[in-house]
């Protein structure tokens, strides 16, 4: 039998949500720093736009602030940018996009608070930000940014494939409207990984600009610190500290432009190409290889080859020791992310591990094996035997590969296996050297006598 419900007195759960109020004092308390008083969207304008020396647009269903910086002269060859892969054709205009946002998640929960913009006109490279001065007016601020943006555009973006564009595509979601079409989408970031990753510390735009572009900031506002500057904001406290996130979006907008700039002056043109670091030109050509532009990516290797390592100040390759503990660069997917807590063991190279190759410098070495791949490729077989025959003649593992890849042309392209069989001997010597130093490389001698085994077979059998 249940027992019949009884009411709640009124005086307990006075009693209860008063010792509640007591214990979490809320907003406009003297606990709480901020006075989260209600501010009419018109105000909070205002007093943004007095902080951050920007204008109140009154549109037809809300208002927004709105920055606008002056233009600078920064000239881009887009017939010359056009050749490099993966960049937009030169017909389309180009628009640089950058947001501030509350928080790093590009679900409901996050706002766009401040959009920045760049285009060019002509050599000149002007600027606009959007601030949203209250959450109520959202859809206006969407539906300005939805104009700057035409719909042959290509957005110019670091990160934005995968941050600040889905949010935006949310935002416009959340709206009751629809996201602008644009023509496409050139992410930066990537570039800069397969291009310059070699001689930056990280890929954050900020080492970028120091190590890239010589540009060093000052004065500039930790990322961590936007969404509570804004936040603080809406809650009533002053507008003042925003003035340094408009200055500092600002910069990341600006820098998308010199970064792109950048790239067209240094790679876009054949005969200053050939001047760029080592490291440069093997990423350029691993990128036109990507486009099947194969002729493209041998000029970029053979000019690698031909260049002064002293003159760029390449560092020797380092053979891997089996004692050594192995550490990821920061750019490798091997690498595990840092949540915390306790530190897990490092693992031990025993030998060599295949991704092993992504994480070395760009040495000779490593170059020539590009290049030998690429010959091979293009079907210039006897130049392709040529380099790997240079390659099996130098030092470390990639020797025994190099013999093995030179014995398959011989073989299966030239018609040759008497050339074959002596390159699977010379692979077979390298193997026993590297096992007397205490580096077997098991799998390779198992492919070395297969092969052996296999072409002195077939060699007895033509003779007989």
């Amino acid at each position: 039998m249940t027992a019949p419900y009884a009411a709640r007195s009124p005086d307990r759960l006075a009693r209860r949500l008063a010792r509640y109020r007591g214990a979490n004092p809320g907003p406009g308390s003297a606990g709480d720093p901020l006075p989260y008083r209600p501010t009419a969207s018109r105000e909070l304008a205002r007093r943004l736009a007095d902080a951050v020396d920007g204008e109140v647009i009154d549109a037809a269903h809300g208002v927004y602030v709105r920055v606008e910086r002056p233009a600078i002269d920064l000239p881009v060859d887009r017939e010359r940018l056009a050749t490099l892969p993966g960049q937009p054709p030169p017909e389309r205009p180009l628009v640089c996009l950058d947001t501030e946002t509350t928080g790093l998640a590009t679900a409901a929960g996050t706002l766009a608070f401040l959009i920045g913009l760049g285009w060019w006109s002509g050599t000149s490279f002007r600027q606009v930000q959007l601030l949203l001065p209250d959450q109520g007016e959202e859809g206006v601020l969407l539906d300005v940014v939805a104009g700057h943006l035409p719909p042959d555009a290509w957005l110019v973006t670091y990160n934005g494939r995968g941050f600040d564009w889905p949010l935006l595509v949310t935002r416009y979601r959340m709206v009751g409207r629809g996201a602008p079409v644009i023509g496409g989408h050139l992410d930066l970031l990537p570039h800069v990984r397969r291009l310059f990753r070699h001689r930056l510390d990280d890929a954050r735009l900020g080492t970028v600009e120091r190590m890239l572009l010589g540009v060093t900031r000052v004065d500039d506002v930790v990322g961590w610190e936007i969404p509570g500057r804004y936040l603080g904001f809406l809650r009533g406290g002053p507008a003042q500290p925003l003035a340094a996130v408009v200055r500092h979006n600002d910069e990341d907008v600006r820098s998308l432009a010199r970064l792109l700039a950048h790239v067209e002056q240094r790679l876009g043109d054949p005969a200053v190409r050939s001047s760029a670091p080592r490291g440069d030109l093997a990423g350029l050509a691993r990128a036109f290889r990507r486009e099947r532009r194969l002729e493209e990516a041998i000029g970029c290797l053979d000019a690698a080859l031909a260049a002064d390592p002293a003159e760029l100040g390449q560092q020797p390759p380092v053979e891997p020791s089996a004692r050594a503990v192995r550490e990821e660069p920061w750019w490798s997917p091997g690498r595990r992310a840092d949540f915390g807590g306790r530190p897990s063991s490092r693992r031990v190279s025993t030998g060599w591990d295949r991704r092993q190759a992504f994480s070395r410098p760009w040495d000779e070495g490593r170059i020539a094996i590009d290049r030998a791949h690429l010959l091979r490729r293009l079907g210039r077989v006897d130049e392709a035997i040529e380099a790997w025959d240079a390659l099996a003649c130098g030092p470390g593992r990639s020797a025994v590969v190099a013999a093995i890849e030179a014995a398959k042309l011989r073989e299966h392209r030239s018609g040759d296996p008497a050339g074959a069989l002596a390159a699977v001997e010379r692979g077979l010597h390298l193997a026993d050297r590297r096992r007397a130093r205490g580096m077997p490389e098991p799998a390779l001698e198992a492919d070395l006598r297969h092969r052996w085994r296999r072409l002195r077979d077939r060699l007895a059998r033509a003779a007989a």
